[in-house]
């Protein structure tokens, strides 16, 4: 009698196990719930919009990379008006495709809506702008227009589509040219005695003038300089915008860059003839303030 009851409790066990796996293999075979589906779709679209954000962040780094790099090749040059140097040309070209490779790169994903969502490249773009503007100063001693500088990098974006370069880029990216014109022009001071302009005989620093209330007739940096500070001092854009903080911070160090070309100039023309050949004015002198970047 044990041994039958012990015999149906065990084939009992089994037969309620196969019922188990019976219901379990039910369940599964169910319709998943449908917010299922919908949070996969969510985990895809940040999993694209993370690395859409870390290749705009990386273009943007070598973009900013290249630029400074084009600018340390260009402060080799000591003329205005004139076709860049071949061994200029030719060390900057490497640089160059490495800015168009980069903005190739990320043009399909900066389109739309996403030119306004993945603002990591601004400071790519304004570094752009900076090399940009400076070499066309030194080639045509004028300050390249917010359209050409705009239709430069819309060619850059290939057939992907365009990058768009915003007002706001090329404003700040002038703003930190100022500062490479003052070393040009305090470079040059320093290496010639003169200062840097467009004539076809540079201008020589006077070292004794009997018409000091006379206007110069030609333009050189420093009158250029000038002319820029003037029109960006004529900016009127609310501090509460990140454009308007941008500017703040940028407008004292661009009009430092002004004063030290100022004070470069003063040394030379009252003070040139005692100084030794190859002095250098200091890049600090008369100035309180740091910059903004350092190299």
């Amino acid at each position: 009698m044990s041994r039958a009851g012990n015999k149906r409790s065990a084939t009992e066990a089994f037969d309620k196990s196969k019922m188990d796996n019976r219901n379990v293999k039910d369940d599964t075979s169910k319709p998943q719930s449908p917010f299922l589906s919908m949070f996969e779709g969510f985990r895809a679209e940040l999993d694209e919009h993370h690395d859409r954000r870390e290749r705009v962040i990386k273009a943007s780094r070598d973009i900013t990379a290249a630029s400074k790099k084009i600018i340390f090749s260009l402060q080799r040059i000591r003329t205005l008006k004139k076709q860049i140097p071949l061994f200029v040309h030719k060390a900057n070209q490497q640089y160059w495709e490495t800015i168009e490779t980069q903005y190739t790169a990320i043009s399909r994903d900066v389109q739309g809506i996403n030119a306004y969502r993945y603002r990591s490249i601004t400071g790519g773009n304004q570094e752009f702008i900076e090399a940009l503007t400076f070499q066309h100063y030194l080639e045509q001693q004028q300050l390249i227009s917010y359209e050409e500088a705009k239709l430069r990098v819309v060619k850059l974006g290939s057939e992907r589509g365009e990058v768009m370069l915003t007002m706001d880029d090329y404003v700040l990216g002038v703003f930190d040219m100022t500062g490479e014109l003052m070393r040009f022009a305090i470079t040059a001071m320093a290496m010639s005695g003169q200062l840097p302009s467009g004539d076809e005989e540079s201008e020589s620093i006077p070292q004794r003038s009997s018409k000091m209330d006379t206007a110069p007739q030609s333009r050189n940096v420093l009158t250029d300089l000038r002319e820029l500070r003037a029109s960006l001092e004529k900016l009127d854009v609310p501090y509460s915008m990140n454009f308007g903080r941008d500017i703040g911070k940028k407008m004292g160090v661009m009009r430092n860059s002004v004063e030290k070309v100022e004070n470069a100039l003063y040394g030379l023309v009252v003070r040139g003839s005692e100084r030794p050949k190859g002095w250098m004015p200091e890049l600090t002198q008369g100035s309180g303030r740091e910059e903004i970047e350092g190299y």
